[in-house]
C-alpha cells in the first residue's frame, strides 16, 4: 500500500478560512488542499435552512465531484437584536458582491440605536467531513459577544472586526491568532471535526492512498 499522504480538500477559496484550518488541522497526517488548487470551479447552492444543512451540501457536492476526502463549513453571525439575523445569511447580508466591510457597516447602521445591554450575539460554525460516497460526519461550534458600536482591530475577516469580547476586552479582530484558535466558533467547531479525522485515520478504517478509503460509521455529529 502506497504511503503517500491522503489529501483533505478544504472546500473553500477564502484566504482568511484556508490560513486558519491550515492552523488549526497542524499535525494531522493530511496534505491539505483547495479547490482552486485542483482546478475546481464549481458553485454549490446553500439551499438549506441551517448552517449544518449547509454545510452538509457542500461538503459532499465538493467530494463526489474531487473524489476527495472533503472538509467543507457553514458559519455565519447571529444577533439578537436582529431576531437571529444575519444568521445562514451571513456571507450574503449586503449583496452576494459586497465587501466584508460592507457587510458589517450595514449590520452597524441596522443596530443603530440599540444599547449594549441588548447588542449580544454570537459566532456560530458546522464543519462536515464528507467522503466521495457520501459518507458524512458533522460538528458544530459557537462563540459569545457583543456587537461593538465601530470596527475595530486589523486581524481576521468577515464580521471579526465588530465582535467584541467581553472577556478579553477586545474585538475578534484585535485577538492574537494563539487566542482566537482556540476561542472562536471556527476553532471549537474544528476541535471535534479533528476528532472525527484523528478517530478514522488509517488505523480506525480508512485506506490511505490508493484513492478508496472506507470509513465505518458511527454517527453523524460531533458538538462542541
Amino acid at each position: 500500500m502506497s504511503t503517500e499522504m491522503m489529501k483533505l480538500l478544504i472546500a473553500t477559496n477564502n484566504p482568511g478560512k484556508i490560513k486558519e484550518y491550515q492552523d488549526l488541522l497542524a499535525g494531522l497526517p493530511l496534505e491539505l488542499t483547495y479547490p482552486a488548487q485542483e482546478s475546481l470551479d464549481i458553485e454549490v447552492d446553500e439551499t438549506g435552512g441551517s448552517f449544518a444543512e449547509n454545510a452538509r451540501l457542500k461538503a459532499i457536492a465538493y467530494a463526489r465531484v474531487s473524489g476527495l476526502l472533503t472538509l467543507a463549513d457553514d458559519s455565519g453571525l447571529e444577533v439578537d437584536a436582529l431576531s437571529g439575523e444575519p444568521g445562514i445569511r451571513s456571507a450574503r447580508y449586503a449583496g452576494r458582491e459586497a465587501s466584508d466591510e460592507e457587510r458589517y457597516q450595514l449590520l452597524l447602521k441596522n443596530l443603530k440605536g440599540v444599547p449594549w445591554e441588548e447588542r449580544t450575539a454570537r459566532f456560530r460554525c458546522v464543519i462536515a467531513v464528507a467522503t466521495p460516497a457520501g459518507q458524512i460526519h458533522t460538528a458544530e461550534g459557537a462563540c459569545e459577544g457583543v456587537i461593538a458600536f465601530a470596527p475595530k482591530g486589523e486581524h481576521g475577516f468577515g464580521y471579526d472586526p465588530v465582535f467584541y469580547f467581553p472577556e478579553y476586552g477586545m474585538t475578534m479582530a484585535e485577538l492574537p491568532l494563539g487566542i482566537k484558535n482556540q476561542v472562536s466558533h471556527r476553532a471549537r467547531a474544528a476541535q471535534g471535526a479533528r476528532k472525527i479525522l484523528e478517530e478514522r485515520l488509517e488505523v480506525r478504517g480508512w485506506i490511505l492512498g490508493i484513492g478508496y478509503f472506507a470509513w465505518e460509521a458511527k454517527g453523524d455529529s460531533c458538538s462542541q
